[in-house]
């Protein structure tokens, strides 16, 4: 069975090598092992920790195949960014003139460099090997981020963001990064985006400008691609779209990707969520395939676990799970559990 579980040291070497297959532009899966090492300590702290408030905690997971052991996805809770180190943003926003000797009107794209997302939840770090890419399990790996917000609330910040990787092309150049990042850092796209995510954005603050940037003035395919997401990102936007989350008018200060949003509430999964308690554990062969396939959860955030399996659920409200799924959940009769059809 394909299950999510937090990310331990163990699964080090597995983590580092799937940052280096997602390549460039995924700066929350650095290549490089002290930082792995410092996300995953953080991650299993966070764990660990009682909040009653986001406080830049990381909950780090991944998914596990129960077959064989092997890590074969990742997905990530980002809570609070932004409170130990700045969050940049570039807000674009329309700067409109009119004149009337020369009866024009002049609509220009601005970019705002801000931080208006500190304090915010974000979701990131998704990637699911290819050979698992069917079945459900890349909506599976997606969605399970939203359980646990409906299953620990008090511990998230809004709004709930996603930043999506921005557009390049095949060879891995960023035009948004080329022709406006470049000119202020003197440092390629992956030097830069490596250095962020390694050493904290602080140089971004030195660096970068303080006033407005005028997009009209930077070539076309710079511009063309302000708020376009890579090509490897559009399945995850548009399970995103489907949860409800929407373009904000907010992009990447790297490659100018952009970025969505949405209040808590407003997620699907998160809001059709619901709990339960398991009445019994049954064998596998005695729920039929055709009872809703839901993901389901220990909500117990010390052992937090997720999986994805078929559930009956009773007339009294409460539900009967498979003997796999309520050993690998570590449940039993009378625990409770959330679940999300």
């Amino acid at each position: 069975m394909i299950f999510i579980r937090p990310a331990q040291t163990d699964d080090l070497d597995s983590l580092l090598n799937i940052s280096l297959v997602t390549g460039s532009g995924m700066s929350s899966m650095p290549s490089d092992l002290q930082s792995w090492k410092s996300k995953i300590s953080t991650s299993i702290a966070s764990f660990a920790k009682n909040v009653t408030g986001p406080e830049g905690e990381i909950y780090f997971m991944v998914m596990e195949d129960s077959a064989s052991g092997e890590v074969v996805g990742t997905t990530a809770i980002y809570a609070g960014v932004g409170l130990d180190q700045p969050f940049y943003s570039y807000k674009v926003s329309k700067l409109v003139s009119f004149s009337k000797e020369l009866n024009k009107k002049n609509e220009l794209q601005v970019l705002h460099l801000v931080n208006d997302f500190t304090g915010a939840t974000e979701i990131g770090s998704l990637y699911l090997h290819p050979d698992y890419r069917k079945d459900g399990n890349g909506r599976f790996l997606s969605r399970s981020r939203f359980l646990m917000l409906a299953d620990f609330p008090s511990r998230f910040g809004e709004p709930i963001i996603a930043e999506l990787r921005g557009w390049q092309d095949d060879t891995g150049r960023s035009p948004f990064w080329e022709h406006l990042g470049q000119k202020f850092f003197g440092l390629g796209f992956e030097n830069a985006d490596f250095m962020s995510s390694v050493k904290g954005k602080q140089f971004i603050a030195d660096l970068m400008p303080r006033h407005p940037i005028y997009a009209d003035i930077l070539p076309d395919e710079a511009q063309t691609v302000i708020g376009k997401a890579h090509n490897a990102s559009a399945p995850a936007l548009r399970l995103l779209e489907k949860e409800g989350f929407r373009q904000s008018g907010y992009v990447d200060i790297f490659d100018g990707g952009p970025t969505v949003q949405c209040q808590s509430h407003n997620i699907s999964t998160t809001r059709n969520a619901q709990s339960a308690t398991v009445k019994s554990i049954v064998a596998g062969e005695q729920i039929s395939p055709s009872q809703p396939r839901c993901i389901l959860s220990n909500r117990n955030i010390q052992h937090y676990r997720l999986v994805c399996d078929h559930l009956i659920i009773h007339d009294d409200e409460t539900v009967s799970i498979s003997e796999i799924a309520a050993k690998i959940l570590k449940l039993s009769s009378g625990d409770l559990i959330s679940y999300v059809e």
